[in-house]
């Protein structure tokens, strides 16, 4: 049998090597930099009509039925922090990508890769948090690997779950259904999460302790499409704040999201951290906030809707989208002025999600 010949990398891979010669070796991993790797190794190659999508999960047919299908990972540090831990956020997380194809989640998977000499302690904390989580987000851990890997590789515990949801109703939901006109509805206040993960890892004291958002988003998300809202897309804003989730949007669309600062809604002692630590709240990741583009007509119900609950009290009409800039999140801010919001480069804060 002859030798199968050796892929030439440097020929055939999208992005420039040269450009990246280290990407998968470096720390972090959001931004500019995985948008790219995103769009231009792992769509082009895996390309089909369900990831074409480019949504929180996919949504397909089984039998009649409408299905959700997601997965994600979790490599937090530190493994516990004010308002969360690492195995609330691997259920919440998926959950929440689940309820952002506008699906009920129903059942989910779980991976555990350990480092040995974890104490037994931490790892039952771990799974009892993630009992309660899923008890709390009305959804199963049905099936569930797990490895064990050498002292030193890894960080303690990480995380992969995959989820199933059920979709409900006919909409289509998602980045290509945003039109001209939609209403950017914000859920609530933002930066949180990233914030009270890095006062814990770096030792910092503020006046009061700042708390992680993580929560799980399908109960209000739900309460919309019950309630007849005419919703065209729903993002959770996690990796990269509420930033980088437009550009993303506004990217796909091919529309320009505008958003007004003054309707930022950022808790004081969030701002004050930010600023201390130079830091830009928009870019800050989120664990229990979500976007949604709504039809203008329905935006006002939406609104009520969502303060009804008590994830959405402090949601906002945070700006609208039009056909100005296409591909483009512009802002205008505090003094009047209009600017562009884009991607960073790298990620603000690793290790966060």
């Amino acid at each position: 049998m002859s030798a199968q010949p050796e892929l030439d990398f440097t020929l055939s891979c999208p992005i420039p090597i040269a450009q990246y010669p280290q990407v998968v070796l470096a720390h972090g991993g959001g931004g500019r930099l995985m948008h790219n790797l995103i769009s231009q190794m792992f769509a082009p190659t895996f390309d089909n009509p369900l990831l074409a999508g480019q949504h929180d999960g996919a949504v397909f047919n089984v039998n009649g039925a409408r299905m959700a299908f997601t997965t994600d990972s979790y490599v937090v540090r530190p493994l516990f922090f004010p308002g969360g831990n690492i195995g609330e956020m691997a259920v919440y997380g998926t959950v929440n990508d689940l309820a952002m194809c506008g699906a009920r989640p129903l059942f989910l998977s779980l991976g555990l890769i350990l480092e040995e000499g974890l104490p037994m302690e931490t790892l039952w904390r771990v799974v009892q948090s993630i009992q309660r989580a899923a008890e709390a987000a009305h959804v199963q851990i049905v099936t569930g690997d797990t490895k064990v890997v050498d002292q030193g590789k890894g960080d303690g515990v990480y995380i992969n779950t995959a989820g199933v949801g059920i979709v409900e109703h006919k909409r289509a939901i998602g980045p290509t259904q945003v039109q001209p006109g939609d209403q950017i509805i914000l859920s609530g206040d933002i930066g949180r999460h990233g914030i009270a993960i890095m006062a814990m890892r770096e030792g910092l004291e503020f006046e009061s302790t700042i708390t992680s958002d993580a929560a799980p988003l399908a109960e209000p998300v739900l309460q919309l499409l019950d309630a007849g809202i005419d919703i065209h897309c729903l993002r959770d804003c996690t990796r990269g704040g509420v930033a980088s989730t437009l550009v993303e949007i506004a990217t796909t669309s091919g529309l320009e999201a505008h958003i007004y600062e003054n309707r930022l809604p950022v808790h004081e002692d969030v701002r004050g951290a930010c600023e201390i630590l130079g830091l830009d709240p928009l870019y800050v990741a989120n664990e229990g906030r979500f976007v949604a583009f709504v039809r203008a007509d329905d935006a006002p119900r939406a609104l009520d809707i969502l303060r009804e609950h008590p994830l959405g009290e402090e949601a906002v009409i945070l700006g609208e989208v039009t056909t100005g800039y296409p591909r483009l999140v512009t802002m205008t801010s505090l003094i009047g002025a209009n600017r562009i919001i884009d991607m960073i480069s790298g990620e603000q804060l690793p290790r966060i999600c």
